[in-house]
């Protein structure tokens, strides 16, 4: 990887050395890689670019290039790899300021030094706090904290035309100016580039323990999502999982997973009000001192496996329809696999089988917009991208998302086209 490092007192020199095959986008190499080490780099880096039309693709850890629509060219790669600091940690006012290249997990590990945490969750070791924010990705404890965007309190950006510029402040009650962290939230690097943000932080937990409930069917998980929310428990994660396939036993097709964070002696008791609220399902209790053997496989398990990833909403309450949907799938000769928030009514559904089978169930989730919402495809190879719009059609809001992009971006370099504005 090239290292273009700056002096003193100036940008990083011009790139002279071509991106290598390692650092490809949907088979298309970089035309070189650029390092900044600060906003003002950032900043100079894209300004250049605009003044000479050059398409730019901003890069946090890497774990999620592959999502978005194929680029026809990158001109450079802007690496967030030297933006990795914890600029500051307040930990009496619960807030953090994090550069854009600094991994969660690290981050994670310095808060912990205060007894607090940034409760946002990855798939993938390298997610960074920028790749966080640009996605909006969010794991099982959104149904408790939220998604990025949630926790986002401020945000420095730099622009396309060279400017950096700041939103919100350092103090979770901060309300002034027009909130850009929620624009770039989700924005997938279309708008501006991610310096460093600041977020709300909460404290560790006293003690925590997670909960699996496999059921025989669909229909006894939606009666124990219903109990579950009548009752006065309030889980920190509630996820359904289920899996329906040829080479799938039907006793393991579903479950949900449940996480419950409380001082020992109240943990105890939502244990056992949520085991009696289970029905006829299998549970087994795991203490949080085992949490690597279920959250992390579960988080993992679906990118581990092969197939079409799409994202996508429906009312929670919808649940056991959607997965009726699956069932039409499988029928049909489809490998489906559900992981979500069951409360929240969002998550991923993994499909694999044959190219036809793919496209035809993508199709049909965009159709149905009586269960599904947001129907986006995050990982999928060429043979699908050819063949499908990854982002689907925006309706009502494209011609404002083409005005914000157009208002931050006037020459459209940022992304290569590869985002949905």
């Amino acid at each position: 990887m090239i290292d273009r490092r700056s002096g003193p007192s100036g940008p990083p020199e011009s790139p002279d050395t071509p991106a290598t095959v390692a650092d490809t986008i949907d088979g298309v190499v970089p035309r070189a890689i650029v390092e900044p080490a600060s906003g003002e780099e950032v900043a100079a880096v894209l300004a250049e670019a605009s003044r000479t039309k050059t398409t730019v693709v901003v890069r946090g850890g890497g774990s999620k290039m592959g999502w978005g629509r194929p680029p026809s060219s990158i001109g450079v790669l802007l690496s967030t790899k030297r933006l990795d600091r914890l600029v500051a940690h307040e930990h009496h006012d619960l807030t953090a300021t994090v550069q854009a290249g600094a991994r969660i997990d690290l981050v994670n590990a310095q808060l912990a030094h205060h007894g607090q945490w940034l409760p946002i969750e990855s798939a993938f070791d390298a997610a960074t706090i920028g790749g966080a924010i640009a996605t909006n990705d969010s794991g099982p404890l959104r149904h408790r904290y939220g998604t990025p965007r949630d926790l986002l309190i401020g945000i420095r950006l730099a622009l396309p035309d060279g400017r950096l510029i700041k939103s919100g402040g350092n103090v979770v009650k901060n309300v002034a100016g027009y909130d850009l962290g929620k624009l770039i939230s989700g924005s997938f690097g279309s708008l501006a580039a991610i310096v460093s943000a600041t977020f709300k932080l909460v404290p560790l937990p006293a003690a925590s323990s997670t909960m699996t409930a496999r059921f025989d069917d669909v229909n006894g998980m939606t009666r124990a999502l219903e109990a579950l929310g009548r009752s006065q428990l309030e889980p920190a994660a509630c996820d359904v999982h289920v899996r329906l396939g040829n080479d799938v036993p039907s006793r393991e097709s579903c479950r949900l997973v449940l996480k419950f964070e409380s001082t020992p002696k109240a943990l105890n008791a939502h244990l056992e009000a949520t085991r009696a609220l289970m029905g006829g399902a299998r549970v087994e209790a795991v203490d949080d001192t085992a949490r690597d053997t279920i959250w992390r496989p579960h988080l993992r398990s679906l990118w581990a496996a092969p197939g079409v990833m799409v994202k996508a909403g429906w009312l929670p309450a919808s649940l056991g329809r959607v997965v009726a949907f699956m069932e039409e799938a499988r029928i049909e000769g489809a490998d489906v696999e559900l992981q979500g928030r069951a409360v929240v009514g969002s998550g991923l559904l993994r499909v694999d089988g044959d190219l036809a089978t793919k496209l035809r169930v993508i199709d049909r989730m965009r159709a149905r917009t009586d269960l599904f919402r947001h129907v986006v495809v995050l990982r999928a190879g060429a043979d699908v991208k050819q063949k499908v719009d990854v982002w689907g059609s925006l309706g009502d809001a494209a011609g404002v998302a083409a005005a914000v992009k157009r208002a931050l971006d006037e020459q459209g370099i940022l992304n290569a086209g590869r985002g949905p504005v």
